[in-house]
């Protein structure tokens, strides 16, 4: 069940995860999601490790129904759709990472779930920048960095073996006079 809403958008909200959401989180095994991501396949017991471990900031994108509780939720007031993170933002640069389910890609979600996790972590912690990577075969991800106002800063060529071939990764920064006030 997600819990506390975080950040508000004209359409999506973050949303602090809970460990009933660790199901969700598993949709990060799908392929159309793992490819992209060049994340290795994980178990529940994995995910429910690597939740209750980490001291990121990690936020469920989701659509809130019009009686949606700024509190804890029912889950039927608010549909989840996608996961944002913050890692490292406590002790250097903080890297964001982020995934949308299949059926709303390409619908905007996606950029004002980023939007939103950039906007937290400016007003969170005096860091003088934000990073976030995206391999070079990800248009999308890529294209919705550069939408942002997102800088590449470098590129680590045959970064992972993803999908049966090295993928090079594209390193992206924002520095905080350049995001909108």
């Amino acid at each position: 069940m997600p819990g506390t809403r975080v950040a508000s958008g004209e359409r999506v909200t973050l949303r602090t995860v809970e460990s009933e959401d660790v199901p969700f989180l598993q949709r990060g095994n799908e392929p159309e999601l793992r490819y992209p991501l060049g994340t290795p396949v994980r178990t529940r017991d994995q995910i429910e490790t690597a939740f209750e471990e980490s001291d990121d900031d990690r936020f469920l994108v989701c659509l809130d129904g019009d009686d949606a509780d700024p509190g804890q939720v029912d889950v039927e007031n608010v549909d989840r759709i996608g996961f944002v993170s913050v890692e490292d933002a406590d002790w250097k640069r903080p890297e964001l990472g982020y995934w949308l389910v299949p059926a709303v890609h390409g619908e905007g979600y996606g950029s004002e779930a980023v939007a939103l996790a950039v906007d937290y972590t400016f007003r969170t912690y005096d860091t003088p920048a934000v990073g976030a990577g995206a391999f070079a075969f990800n248009d999308a991800s890529r294209g919705l960095l550069e939408s942002l106002g997102f800088t590449e800063e470098g590129r680590r060529r045959k970064f992972m073996f993803v999908d049966g071939e090295h993928r090079d990764m594209v390193q992206y920064g924002l520095l905080r006079e350049e995001w909108r006030d």
